[in-house]
């Protein structure tokens, strides 16, 4: 039985030991290579006296090495923690010193930036995968393959034990670091290897980056169904025209990603060219798929089945809806149904059940679902509902804070949000988090955002309007761009900024919102 993710590679060994398990560019690694520098790599750890449940960074792009981090580190019975390298420093710092992290696995092209954050003060001791003079300790990659793992004895891990924290952005203006044990883990990989079908003979692109919680169908299911996974290098994810061809050579059979890498697949990659035959799954999820890209794309590979995978990265995957060449795309597509060992509640705003018909909160209870997060019990409570069932026992919910209701198919629809949490490039963002970083500028007094449609529907975008200071401050766009960016991961960086000399309010003197939006639209847009 498998009950832990380092079980799904052993497992993996046992069926497939010399089968193409990972492929990056020119390097390839079987799963018994992979089960082996991962097995050396927790080996350092525990010789670093790692203890059962610290845990350690993860910061590098798409490569071989980040499968072999997360695995390592769980055979370790330690807790990884995905950062995204394109954020500024100082929020990569933060999260380090919030999940006390002792040691960091990275690879030698992030060697400026580790250098950089390495800089302030900060909890790590250990630096794995470089080889140059740090503040801290650093061990080379040549050094982690030659540590020899067999006299090792590997720690006992529990299915309910910590097996990752992966950040978000938070409401209050700091991340937010959700916990998932190895039981959701490993319920979110069967479920989704059940629901998709996923074989041994499959070969799936991995194409998000691990800290974007859609990326553990790559590292996880994938690697369960024992197939071979392609990694997407950062420069064919920038070149669409270069990625479809990687597909058509690497004859993809299962893709997923956000709608937007496949519309800029769909208007860049010349797929009219290429044999994209061996393609049967097209999955997506993260944000709305404009319905006109979606359905050319099904024109263009009939073949395929396509899904719309819906699920905050709290619960994994939740629900699914799947279409064929058949299926008529009249309006949005419908999350549509929970899958098994889940049930589902939508609430009012008193967390009462709504009128089958009307809209509510989603609240979601599953085995996939995060234990909490981390250092952060007051939100996590906030966050769940709890049904009584019995007087002792309750049954246990997230509310995803998105509003949903039940179509005549018994589906269930996406209508929008109750928070201010948005999704940008299938990434979410809390704009009162990029608003809080605005106001943290010198000459910033107040800032609102709100989110825009393109035209050409390329994907959401951000915007902000701001009051400066009342002391005749003055300050160019660029530079709180610029400000933002020093502070925010790039995809919430607000497009637009404006500058207002006073906001318009309700009588309650709250900013009227909506009355804001429409006079930017006037005043810059015609």
């Amino acid at each position: 039985m498998i009950y832990t993710i380092p079980k799904i590679l052993e497992n993996a060994v046992k069926g497939h030991p010399e089968k193409e398990a990972l492929k990056y560019m020119s390097q390839s690694l079987s799963y018994s290579d992979l089960q082996q520098k991962a097995k050396a790599l927790a080996t350092l750890l525990l010789q670093l006296n790692l203890k059962k449940g610290d845990r350690v960074g993860i910061y590098m792009n798409r490569c071989i090495e980040s499968f072999i981090a997360v695995y390592g580190i769980t055979m370790a019975g330690g807790v990884f923690v995905p950062l995204d390298p394109s954020v500024p420093k100082d929020r990569t710092r933060f999260l380090i010193n919030d999940c006390d992290i002792a040691h960091l696995i990275t690879i030698p092209t992030q060697s400026r930036a580790i250098d950089g954050i390495t800089k302030e003060p900060i909890s790590l001791k250990t630096v794995i995968g470089l080889e140059k003079d740090l503040e801290v300790k650093t061990i080379p990659w040549k050094q982690v393959f030659e540590t020899n793992s067999t006299e090792v004895v590997f720690p006992r891990i529990l299915g309910k034990d910590l097996a990752y924290v992966m950040y978000t952005s938070g409401s209050t203006g700091l991340p937010k670091g959700i916990m998932h044990t190895h039981n959701s883990c490993l319920a979110y990989a069967k479920g989704s290897k059940e629901v998709y079908n996923v074989r041994a003979n499959d070969v799936v692109a991995s194409h998000a980056p691990l800290h974007f919680d859609i990326s553990t169908f790559a590292y996880f299911t994938a690697l369960l169904a024992e197939a071979t996974t392609v990694i997407l290098s950062d420069a064919h994810t920038k070149l669409p025209a270069s990625l479809s061809q990687l597909m058509e050579k690497e004859k993809i059979t299962i893709w997923y990603s956000a709608p937007q890498a496949l519309i800029q697949l769909l208007s860049k990659g010349l797929l009219e060219e290429k044999d994209m035959s061996s393609l049967r799954w097209v999955l997506f999820g993260g944000e709305v798929f404009p319905k006109k890209y979606l359905k050319r794309l099904i024109e263009l590979w009939p073949q395929a089945m396509f899904g719309n995978v819906y699920g905050p990265a709290e619960v994994n995957q939740c629900t699914y809806f799947n279409i064929d060449k058949n299926y008529k795309i009249e309006n949005d597509l419908p999350l549509g149904e929970v899958w098994e060992n889940t049930d589902y509640r939508i609430l009012d705003n008193k967390d009462m059940p709504v009128e089958k018909g009307l809209h509510g909160i989603l609240a979601i209870r599953s085995e996939t679902m995060m234990l909490g997060y981390w250092n952060n019990n007051e939100l996590t409570e906030q966050s769940l509902y709890r049904e009584s069932i019995l007087s002792d026992y309750d049954y246990v919910f997230f509310k995803t804070g998105d509003v949903v209701k039940e179509n005549e198919n018994g589906d269930l629809v996406f209508v929008g949000r109750n928070d201010r949490q948005v999704k940008i490039r299938g990434y979410r963002v809390e704009l009162d988090e990029v608003e809080a970083q605005l106001i943290k500028h010198e000459n910033v007094r107040e800032a609102i955002t709100y989110v825009e449609k393109k035209e050409n529907d390329s994907g959401d975008t951000i915007t902000a309007v701001v009051l400066l200071n009342t002391d005749g401050s003055i300050v160019d766009v660029k530079v709180l761009q610029a400000h933002c960016a020093d502070n925010l991961p790039k995809y919430a960086v607000p497009e637009q900024i404006y500058i207002m000399n006073e906001f318009p309010r309700t009588t309650s003197d709250k900013v009227d919102r909506n009355k804001i939006k429409t006079k930017i639209a006037e005043d810059y847009n015609g």
